[in-house]
């Protein structure tokens, strides 16, 4: 696939894809079935099939004419703590009136390893509601409560009243539980979830209970106040918790259906945990390159193009070859900024603003190398004026529409509206909003330091069928047509005058700087 500048107007660069000597989607189909093929097994944070991957990606970038971003080269070192259960010598039971109930794990509940988990805990419980305190809405699930030393046991989502990204954001581990812990002094936390709008089912999170959970090394995140326990409680059996209290679980979930509000009261009985954990400490590699700007006056201002380089499982091959469906997942990706940096090496525009190519690790273990990486960009503070993520572009059936999550946030969206008209493709905002995928993304890590940020997927209107489209020469100009829609909204926020905006409606506007 080649790319050739055209004429446009004076606040933009336009680039269009154009066929060359080879066929479209060539080169990211290349990139694709090498990161996500059998070689570098899945890709997990600290294995030698990651660092295989990311000294794949250094390479490439070299050879695109993309510079090292730091003095040691494209690799930035991202120190992890690995935890891993060791079930047979962990118990959780509930406790009522000097009565021990056993509970099964897997069963009936499973530890959340996200939260590093004290050896023993016990506490009393008390029903808190969505457990959100969301000041700018005057809402407090916690107001008047004596939390301290107690466990709370939250439902998942929030009133309907509430805009989806409000909640989100309350319910994200950074704020919930920092806020749990040190505004209320809560020792831990019971989350179920509301079957409802539960995206993974119960079996599928039992089955990854085992999961090696992990968290950064760095001293800048290490904190002295932290929940000691966190459990998730299989919805089927959350009926036991509200035994004796007045209240059924079943009445709280009509409640919540109903956008009605949820009472919050002491449970008569208390929750008992001995866990004992595997601690392994590793390394995993951030990759990050630099394409400098032309403009002397915006060339210290940088556009960043993202993707994740990790992965976690192993899924089916393709028609026709042994590349993992599964794996594609953010291979294809990485595969995207990749010859988006081909092409630009191919037509040497003049884009005002630098880029910043940067692919991270630990996205499926909680935004580890994004989290890293807003810590520490290697560029002036406030000195990245967007974030464009591209994630999970596989084409299970011909290219018609770009999902873009953020796309009504801030004024990027017209940029890309604007990009996704001149290629043909119809632009779709979040079509599951009440999963808050931003919120589980690398580009959220971005958002809360003010940067403004979407991540782009393949989008359809309709579910296409569960498998990649048989005919990959249809995927390949699919992927060309994608990469052609984010090229050319490179070019526009890297060219214009004014850096990107949240909107005054935006949610994320709180986070500006």
């Amino acid at each position: 696939m080649r790319f050739r500048l055209l004429p446009a107007a004076p606040a933009c660069v336009l680039l269009v894809a154009v066929l060359g000597a080879t066929d479209p989607g060539e080169r990211w189909w290349g990139h694709t079935r090498y990161l996500g093929g059998d070689s570098l097994e899945e890709r997990r944070p600290g294995t030698e099939g990651h660092r295989q991957a990311a000294r794949y990606v250094a390479a490439e970038l070299e050879k695109a004419g993309v510079l090292p971003a730091g003095n040691n080269g494209y690799m930035q070192a991202v120190k992890l703590r690995s935890r891993r259960i060791l079930e047979q010598y962990s118990s959780l039971a509930l406790v009522r009136d000097g009565a021990e109930r056993p509970l099964t794990l897997g069963a009936d509940a499973i530890v959340n390893l996200a939260v590093d988990p004290a050896p023993t805990v016990e506490a009393p419980l008390v029903f808190v509601g969505y457990g959100l305190t969301i000041p700018e809405l005057h809402y407090d699930d916690l107001a008047g409560l004596d939390m301290h030393g107690k466990i709370a046991v939250v439902l998942s989502g929030g009133p309907s009243d509430i805009p989806g990204p409000f909640r989100a954001h309350c319910q994200s581990n950074e704020e919930r539980n920092t806020l749990l812990r040190q505004r209320a002094g809560v020792f831990g936390i019971v989350t179920i979830q509301n079957p409802k709008s539960q995206k993974i089912p119960w079996s599928r999170e039992a089955a990854n209970r085992l999961e090696t959970a992990m968290s950064l090394g760095d001293p800048a995140f290490e904190q002295d106040d932290e929940l000691e326990l966190s459990v998730t409680f299989n919805p089927e059996r959350a009926g036991m918790l509200f035994e004796g209290s007045g209240h059924t679980f079943k009445e709280l979930l009509a409640l919540a259906d109903a956008g009605k509000p949820l009472p919050r009261f002491p449970l008569p009985v208390s929750l008992r945990s001995r866990i004992a954990v595997e601690r392994i400490e590793g390394e995993s590699q951030n990759v990050i390159g630099v394409l400098p700007g032309s403009d002397p006056n915006l060339k210290r201002e940088y556009v960043m193009l993202s993707a994740h380089l990790d992965h976690r499982g192993i899924g089916k091959p393709l028609p026709g070859d042994r590349t993992d469906a599964e794996a594609v997942d953010d291979a294809s990706g990485v595969a995207s900024l990749l010859d988006i940096a081909g092409a630009l090496h191919e037509s040497a525009p003049k884009l005002r603003r630098s880029l910043l190519f940067v692919f991270l690790t630990g996205e499926d273990r909680g935004r580890l190398g994004a989290e890293l990486f807003a810590q520490y960009p290697g560029v002036g503070p406030g000195s990245i004026v967007a974030d464009l993520k591209v994630d999970l572009l596989l084409p299970r059936s011909p290219l018609g529409a770009i999902t873009v999550y953020g796309l009504n946030e801030s004024d990027l969206g017209v940029p890309i509206r604007a990009a996704g008209a001149r290629s043909g493709l119809r632009i779709l905002d979040d079509p599951q909003p009440q999963w808050d995928v931003s919120l589980r993304s690398d580009q959220y890590s971005l958002i809360r330091r003010g940067v403004p940020a979407v991540a782009f997927q393949a989008g359809y209107e309709t579910a296409p069928a569960e498998k990649p489209a048989a005919n990959l020469a249809a995927a390949k100009s699919s992927a060309s047509r994608f990469d052609g829609v984010v090229l050319g909204l490179v070019a526009t926020v890297a060219n214009q005058a004014m850096r990107p905006q949240w909107l005054a409606t935006s949610y994320f506007n709180r986070f500006r700087r």
